[in-house]
């Protein structure tokens, strides 16, 4: 074995063993996502519009966020995630929650509790039933609905609380007990000792819970009583201990996912991986024998490496974050295909194996490191202009595109060099499906031109006609529920069921199975918002649930400011990829005019793939944005891979001109431009069939954008050089 080789032996070992070491404990390193196991994820806006000068001077968002995480703590939430966002806006993330509603109203209640004196005079009351409230009171109603006029001039609030508790009261309904802090039960004491025989009001958020009479000086504790369940009193006895928030909460963006869509999630994730898998393992032994069965070696070790990577850095696996796994296992046979292709190029030329093993893996290695390191420009942004999913998206793509790089140039060539050392490697046979060709497809670049402008006028037309219905929710603002019926139901039967409650208006999409649907709504307000879903449950569970009650997996809310800020985010993401892409090809290949034609072509699979999607009816949201910068990073890479071959034969071929140099490229690169397309095509494909609803948009972007890119890197990217040098060369002479 050469001796440069023998130092990455224990680096190997080392990163193979660690890999294994972090990959094997994944229930306790690797977090399920909220779309994998269920629960709520929560975007809250602190309002402090309506708050006097003074309550500004203080942290009002980090108060905020402190009460609302002591409330979920006492909850007992496992493992929940609660951060600040700007200036104002709060993250909440709830692994495991099914009742949304409690969980709701336990972390938006304002809690604020007062205590107030009932006023005796009859003649102040009925003044303020006429409509004129007297100056320092409120009107205000008990339980059983009589009017109550409160003072607030000796007002006290729950400032003046040491703890709440649950005890059963007289009847054996739950009740609320809570004891004072000892400057509470003096100031407490004094309003009690000094208005004996007069009633005192206990409100909480507005709303009278009890107004019992003082019968004597109270000091140290007290109760409140009415009409709770066990876990509201539970609840309550929870914002209590925890304390009033500062200001209101406004939910700005929901997403609540049941425990049976995220079971069916891991399922059908589990599943497209490993038919994907199988499938991409079977190609590559049958096609590249041997060496087929090193990268498939090579594979489960860059598996390895990514499930490691996911648990060194205690990452949220999600349902997108599975789909950029096996997009990552198709896209790591894409660098040994690259290596395999070159090896069959040295060893038809005549050179002995051993040279052919080495000219294959150093003349591979520019392209492999070209190609991988613009797809990482899109993980990247990515990354950081996503939330949620697109950021486990992200994470897995990067570490799988870094974890392919190190398999396929280190760890199959030292399997390589060791059998040689060994004398156990003595030829290496490959299937080979395409032969040499010499096709002139610069010759029909005005055709591919014309094409190409027909479908993106097309799309754009589409995208322009389609107006603000051709954005998800997540762009738009507005509220989706995912029911699962216990039967199937026709689509006019299920908005005939929504009209009878006055949401005939909803966009009622069959989503997966004939028994399970989307109803999507406007942008609303909280209360419109509450009021929704319950019309919505109220008219399924009277019309469609004789075979039982229909299932409420999903729910997603996006306030309209949000929508516009994720709109935002998503243009950016896309904008700084496209020119971090057009500065790295123009530095690497030394031309502006490459980097410039590399990243029109991929801008053509953007827009390709976007314009059939709005074709075919369906919608962008943040998920579609995630496969659009993947179709972008897959389009260069392919590029790359020609822009590669053209500069290595612009050496060789000094006195050929630029366009016979392009098409001897692109047709030397064809077979292998055409299999790691093959590759990953297959593994999309097996994500649109066994992938799961979720993911079903998501993967035909994918598709559409792959086939394109295989298009575009043949027939757009190499001929838009000569275009442009034909067009800008002569005047710059």
């Amino acid at each position: 074995m050469p001796s440069s080789f023998r130092w990455k032996i224990p680096l190997v070992a080392v990163v193979v063993g660690l890999a294994v070491w972090f990959a094997f404990p994944l229930s306790e390193r690797i977090n399920l996502g909220l779309d994998l196991q269920g629960g709520m994820h929560l975007i809250l806006k602190v309002d402090t519009t309506n708050l006097p000068p003074e309550a500004l001077k203080q942290d009002v968002t980090g108060v905020a966020l402190e009460i609302i995480r002591n409330r979920i703590d006492q909850f007992g939430v496992r493992e929940p995630l609660i951060q600040r966002q700007g200036t104002d806006h709060i993250l909440v993330q709830l692994p495991g929650i099914t009742d949304r509603e409690r969980a709701l109203k336990l972390i938006g209640q304002t809690a604020l509790l007062e205590f107030k004196l009932v006023a005796d005079s009859q003649r102040l009351l009925e003044r303020a039933l006429d409509g004129t409230v007297p100056e320092g009171h409120t009107l205000a109603y008990d339980e059983t609905g009589d009017p109550l006029l409160l003072e607030e001039a000796d007002r006290l609030t729950g400032g003046i609380l040491a703890d709440a508790w649950v005890e059963p009261g007289d009847l054996g309904l739950p009740e609320v007990s809570f004891r004072m802090t000892r400057d509470g039960a003096r100031t407490f004491g004094r309003l009690t000792g000094s208005n004996l025989n007069r009633r005192l009001a206990i409100v909480l958020d507005g709303i009278v819970q009890s107004a019992p009479v003082i019968q004597s000086r109270i000091t140290d504790a007290g109760r409140i009583t009415g009409q709770f369940t066990r876990a509201e009193a539970h609840d309550l006895a929870i914002v209590l201990r925890a304390g009033a928030l500062p200001a209101p909460i406004a939910i700005e963006e929901e997403r609540t996912v049941g425990p049976s869509l995220g079971r069916d999630s891991i399922r059908s994730g589990v599943l497209a991986t490993a038919v994907g898998g199988a499938l991409v393992v079977v190609f590559m032994i049958v096609y590249y024998l041997l060496a087929g069965v090193i990268a498939v070696t090579a594979l489960v070790l860059n598996l390895l490496l990514v499930l490691g990577g996911l648990g060194y850095l205690s990452a949220t696996l999600t349902l997108p974050g599975i789909a950029g796994i096996l997009l990552t296992l198709g896209m790591a046979v894409d660098a040994n295909v690259l290596i395999y292709e070159r090896i069959r190029e040295e060893v038809r030329t005549g050179r002995p194996l051993s040279l052919a093993l080495s000219a294959g893996y150093d003349k591979a290695f520019s392209a492999i490191l070209d190609s991988n390191v613009t797809t990482l420009f899109a993980a990247f942004f990515l990354y950081w202009f996503g939330t949620g999913p697109i950021r486990g998206f992200a994470t897995t793509l990067g570490i799988g595109i870094s974890a392919s790089m190190f398999t396929a140039i280190f760890v199959t060539r030292l399997i390589f060099e060791w059998l040689l050392s060994q004398g156990l490697l003595k030829r290496l046979p490959m299937l080979q499906a395409i032969g040499a060709t010499k096709i002139d497809f610069i010759a029909k670049r005005r055709l591919c031109y014309v094409l190409s402008a027909l479908v993106i006028a097309a799309g754009v037309a589409a995208f322009v006609s389609r107006g603000e219905a051709r954005y998800g929710i997540d762009f738009t603002g507005g509220l989706l529920q995912e029911y699962r019926l216990a039967e199937p139901v026709a689509a006019d039967a299920l908005r005939a069921t929504m009209g009878k409650v006055g949401l005939g208006d909803a966009v009622i999409q069959q989503f997966g199975g004939p028994a399970e649907w989307l109803i999507r709504t406007p942008g609303q307000t909280e209360t419109e918002v509450q009021q929704t879903l319950a019309l919505t449950r109220e008219a399924l569970t009277a019309d469609h649930s004789a075979a039982g009650p229909p299932e409420l997996v999903r729910v997603e809310r996006v306030g309209p400011t949000v929508g516009a800020i994720l709109r935002q985010k998503a243009w950016f993401a896309i904008l700084w990829s496209m020119v971090g892409i057009l500065v790295y090809v123009a530095f690497r290949f030394r031309h502006v005019d490459f980097g410039l034609a590399a990243v029109i072509a991929l801008i053509h699979d953007v827009i390709v793939a976007a314009g059939v999607l709005c074709l075919l009816g369906r919608q962008i949201d943040l998920i579609i944005v995630a496969a659009l910068l993947t179709i972008a990073g897959f389009s260069v890479n392919d590029t790359i891979v020609i822009y590669d071959r053209v500069r290595e034969n612009l050496r060789l071929h000094r006195k050929l001109p630029l366009l016979d140099v392009i098409n001897l490229s692109v047709n030397e690169t064809l077979s292998r431009t055409l299999l790691t397309s093959l590759t990953v095509i297959l593994t999309v494909v097996i994500l649109f069939f066994a992938g799961g609803e979720v993911l079903r948009d998501f993967s035909l972007c994918l598709l559409i954008g792959f086939v394109s890119g295989v298009y575009s890197t043949v027939y757009i990217a190499s001929a838009l050089v000569i275009t442009w040098r034909r067009l800008f060369e002569p005047r710059r002479a």
